[in-house]
């Protein structure tokens, strides 16, 4: 089983994210944190949790490194028996408030590994991001990272951005892995419903042969990609275990939670989840619902899809795809060779 925490506060809102995030509910910190006490105990019953049962924690946001760990204990305090001997346990941070007193307590909490949301090096492009640190503020967080005993560090990066450029991004890759670093998440930036970047939708001008050449320069530097976002000479459990299609506990406002074909969506409002943690609206997912999403993330990751979830139909396309040399079939897996292609592939073998 796996745990995602959300944490919905941050330092500014940048001008892509469509996530559930505040700059100007800090005041609700405390109380927020003792909602997603409640709700953990809830869930932990929910999901019939026992001990050792908990494989991976993320805590996401919004930028946790925006609450102090001894906010984060009560919560680790439950946790402690379900936690596995081997537990992965990541958050997110943002080079600006990620501290290294920060840092150092988090650690002390059991977090093995911190996703660094640096997006770019290039000051200027920062900027055009809104985000709320510079160069300088990255490369110290990350060394930060490692000198209190960090042992997995990740950093994002952000492309298909308007200006960038071959120089520009092969110069952020340069900085990135002269950082102690072993794996690293690259997105390409899309316009959401609701962003600052809603009406500029000009500054997303993604080019693919730029997209291809810029994952080949990651995979260089002996980082396999083992999903389409992500590379590493470290994979993360946690990741691993979303496209594996787990069960996990989605704590917090606007989470999301799976259990079986079931998911849960506690409320959004923060003020209203803070009230009333327990609500939650919950979907119930078809077989076919939860066949296609085991295909779309089968074909976007390392995972692969397994031919017996196939109907006949499906397994017909397959077969063509493999013979096409689009796809390989090993032990009863399809494994996709190119995952910029992952979606084309599912719809083709669904239509």
């Amino acid at each position: 089983m796996l745990l995602y925490i959300h944490i919905p506060f941050c330092d500014s809102k940048c001008s892509y994210c469509a996530f559930n995030s505040y700059v100007d509910k800090f005041h609700l910190k405390i109380s927020y944190m003792q909602a997603l006490a409640k709700q953990l105990k809830h869930e932990l019953n929910r999901f019939h949790a026992k001990r050792k049962s908990i494989k991976t924690i993320f805590i996401g946001g919004g930028t946790p490194s925006t609450v102090e760990p001894k906010l984060y204990k009560s919560l680790f305090d439950l946790l402690t028996p379900y936690l596995d001997a081997n537990i992965e346990i990541t958050s997110e941070a943002n080079p600006n408030s990620a501290t290294f007193a920060w840092l150092k307590g988090m650690r002390k909490l059991g977090v093995n590994r911190i996703s660094f949301g640096v997006q770019s090096f290039n000051d200027e492009k920062l900027k055009l991001l809104n985000r709320a640190h510079n160069k300088t503020d990255a490369i110290n967080a990350i060394t930060n990272a490692k000198k209190v005993g960090i042992k997995n560090i990740s950093l994002d990066l952000i492309y298909a951005t308007f200006g960038d450029t071959k120089e520009l991004l092969k110069e952020d890759l340069k900085t990135a892995f002269s950082l102690p670093i072993n794996h690293l998440s690259a997105y390409a930036l899309t316009i959401e419903e609701g962003t600052p970047f809603e009406s500029k939708p000009q500054m997303s001008k993604e080019n693919l042969k730029l997209t291809s050449w810029l994952f080949d320069e990651i995979k260089s530097h002996k980082f396999k990609q083992y999903e389409i976002s992500n590379f590493g000479s470290y994979q993360s459990t946690h990741n691993l275990g979303y496209w594996n299609y787990e069960d996990y506990i989605g704590l917090g406002s606007g989470a999301v939670g799976k259990l079986a074909n079931k998911r849960f969506y506690p409320c959004v409002i923060l003020e209203d989840y803070i009230k009333s943690p327990l609500e939650a609206k919950e979907e119930e997912l078809s077989q076919e619902d939860m066949k296609m999403e085991k295909i779309f993330l089968g074909f976007r990751s390392c995972v692969g899809v397994k031919m017996n979830i196939l109907n006949k139909h499906e397994q017909i396309r397959a077969n063509i795809l493999v013979q096409e040399k689009k796809l390989s079939l090993k032990n009863n897996i399809l494994y996709n060779f190119e995952y910029l292609l992952a979606d084309e592939l599912a719809l083709f073998l669904s239509s």
